[in-house]
């Protein structure tokens, strides 16, 4: 009975001790010696837990050295021990009182410590085993008994309890580790901004949770559902760069890798592939909102491969599948940028070509925004000197134009302002000299503007009705010389026949006054054809000073006679195609139109030179009154004259020649005087 009570008194502080925080070992050496002290009374005792590899290792017992072999050391291999192969198969409790007669005992075992009798025990619980235990006497036998064995099983059994306790402890600690590691892993992989730092973190907790060091990820080429391209390297192992990188490429060049590469993204499963390289490629897809994106293929030791176990592919699959949703989100958000950034330059590219077309308008073009400011303009607008369309912007118009303006524009762009219909308007400045046409359009915050400088086309348009005018005419002129020159002539010959009647005689100065009347009627008719040919014949290479010089007597006569002045100022000058009698029609026409508009001692000045190398400009000067400006605007008009006793043809004349040599005319007048000028083009 006392017997009894000290076994259950062994037994509770056997259970003290394993419900303590104590270490694995030393609650395995506790029983241990509990059992070697207390109950056996045996030399050596050893408890063996297998290791990865399935070898049972020595891990608790006594001595902690036998024959110069630490405890440490012992290990069992199962397929070189019958009797241990026996106990871990069956489960059972073996005793061996006499080794001797027993065959099962390793040979060399018994011989290197002289075992004598043995105790082998499983260490069970609900039928797992977790480890062998064997107990000797060095060189004598242990005698034991029914009741001590099944006391020692009792402990061993406490043994099981401890191991199964660690182990639970462990796999509860391992799963708080794996979560906090996921976590970790998670919060790392969200703040990654690209893709190379999130396959960087990912290589990294990688290595860390599964030791695996040769990543490479392939990832899916965009449009094409089933191809992969290489995208990141990792290698970290006793393998360099090009090793690893030739095991890829050998997997690449394989004829099957496509077929393999189709059929984990279709499955979405993981997949072994044996390697040339003594190693075998671990295939994990890269798996996002159901959708296979990318691939990584992870190198393995063939001999280690079985060291990973399911946890740790489960954990290192969500590692990736963490790296997955990353990789995900990161290639929408450059998609979404690659977007914008397409479509900003699509819209950058229209806006400068919309620019490109506002620029290339040669006319003023502004746009207004409804509070009558500048919010664009163009560098063809013309502005108020000191004015430039930088520093207008942003103000209103009504400061920057003249304030005589204002009232005007302001009534026209309100009509396109507020009633949002376009208006057409002129604007001109009679001290300036310019006209423009502005149309304004309404649009959504305002209106745009267009103002064309159309100074040249009013000037155009003038030339051209005087041109009809001249056509015109030149249409009379054509009809009166065959409807009136005809008995004119007639007419003309019978006065000159009255005169050589000497009964006649007296009446001799009348028919003299009649002729020149009729001469003076006929070169009226011929100015009017002078003035409708547009069409210049008898155009020869001819110097126009040597012209001006051939005239100048006759010209100065007429000055002399008038007590009046005359310059004539020339410059080397180029031939030119010249009709001699028409440029001397054209000098006397205006010279005696000058001296006419001067009084008695002023200057009439005749020059000559060259224009910018593209024009020889004739220039004829007088210091008369000038003319008005509605006077200068009807210059050049058959008929109109501003002489009591003029026809109106002179000009007119005048006009016709320069048109019939295409020289340009302008005429500047003042109070101060006028000056023609005749631009023939070089």
């Amino acid at each position: 009975m006392l017997k009894e009570q000290e076994r259950y008194s062994r037994l509770a502080e056997i259970t003290r001790i394993i419900n303590t925080k104590l270490k694995l070992k030393d609650m395995l050496q506790h029983v241990a010696a509990a059992i070697s002290e207390e109950i056996v009374q045996c030399d050596a005792i050893g408890i063996y837990l297998p290791d990865n590899e399935g070898v049972f290792r020595a891990v608790a017992g006594k001595p902690e050295a036998i024959n110069g072999q630490p405890l440490t050391d012992q290990k069992i291999e199962l397929d070189e021990d019958p009797l241990a192969n026996e106990i871990a198969t069956t489960k059972q409790v073996v005793y061996i009182p006499d080794t001797s007669i027993d065959s099962r005992p390793n040979a060399a075992a018994l011989a290197a410590f002289n075992i004598k009798s043995l105790l082998g025990l499983p260490i069970i619980y609900e039928q797992h085993l977790y480890g062998l235990v064997f107990l000797f006497d060095n060189g004598k036998k242990m005698d034991l008994t029914d009741n001590q064995i099944q006391s020692v099983e009792a402990y061993v059994n406490m043994a099981a309890v401890a191991i199964q306790n660690a182990n639970n402890l462990k796999q509860k600690e391992q799963l708080l580790a794996e979560k906090q590691l996921l976590l970790d892993a998670n919060n790392e992989l969200a703040k990654c901004s690209t893709v190379k730092e999130s396959l960087t973190t990912c290589f990294r907790y990688l290595e860390n949770v599964s030791g695996f060091t040769n990543v490479a990820v392939f990832l899916r080429k965009p449009n094409h559902s089933n191809t992969v391209y290489l995208k990141e390297v990792n290698t970290k192992s006793n393998w360099s760069k090009p090793e690893w990188e030739r095991i890829l490429d050998d997997f690449q060049s394989n004829t099957n890798s496509e077929t393999v590469i189709k059929n984990i993204i279709r499955k979405k499963h993981m997949r072994f592939i044996p390697s040339k390289e003594k190693c075998r490629l671990v295939f994990i897809p890269l798996i996002s909102k159901g959708a296979v994106f990318g691939v990584v293929a992870i190198a393995c030791l063939s001999e280690k491969l079985h060291v990973f176990d399911k946890t740790q592919i489960n954990l290192t699959q969500s590692i990736i599948n963490s790296t997955a949703i990353t990789l995900s989100n990161l290639t929408y958000m450059d998609q979404l940028e690659h977007r914008v950034r397409d479509r900003t330059l699509e819209l950058a590219n229209a806006n400068e070509r919309v620019t490109s077309v506002i620029g290339s308008i040669t006319d003023g073009f502004f746009a207004l925004n409804e509070n009558w400011e500048f919010i664009y303009i163009n560098n063809h607008q013309v502005l108020p000197e000191g004015r430039t369309p930088e520093n207008v912007l942003g103000e209103e118009i009504w400061s920057v134009f003249p304030e005589r303006f204002n009232a005007v524009l302001y009534k026209e762009f309100s009509g396109a302002m507020l009633k949002r219909m376009p208006v057409r308007f002129e604007i001109a400045s009679a001290e300036e000299g310019y006209c423009y046409e502005i149309v304004a359009y309404p649009f959504d915050d305002g209106i745009c503007c267009m103002c064309k400088n159309t100074t040249e086309k009013k000037h155009y348009e003038n030339e051209l009705k005087r041109l009809s005018n001249l056509e015109l005419i030149g249409q009379m002129a054509a009809g009166i010389s065959h409807e009136i020159r005809n008995p004119m002539t007639t007419v003309r010959g019978f006065l000159q026949l009255l005169t050589d009647n000497k009964e006649l005689e007296s009446y001799n100065s009348y028919f003299e006054l009649m002729i020149e009347e009729l001469d003076r009627a006929n070169s009226i008719i011929s100015e009017f054809l002078s003035m409708g040919n547009t069409r210049s014949s008898d155009l020869k290479m001819q110097n126009l000073n040597a012209i001006i010089t051939d005239i100048a007597p006759l010209l100065k006569i007429d000055t002399f006679s008038q007590n009046k002045f005359i310059e004539i100022e020339t410059m080397d000058l180029p031939d030119l195609l010249l009709n001699r009698n028409e440029i001397r029609q054209l000098l006397i026409n205006i010279c005696r139109n000058g001296l006419e508009a001067m009084n008695p001692g002023e200057m009439l000045s005749i020059r000559t030179y060259i224009e910018n190398e593209s024009a020889v400009v004739l220039e004829i000067e007088d210091e008369g009154e000038g003319m008005s400006e509605e006077v200068l605007k009807k210059i050049g008009t058959p008929f109109y004259t501003t002489k009591d006793n003029g026809t109106g043809l002179g000009l007119g004349v005048s006009y016709a020649i320069a048109a019939r040599h295409r020289a340009k005319i302008d005429v500047q007048s003042n109070s101060d005087g006028t000056i023609f000028s005749f631009k023939f083009q070089l």
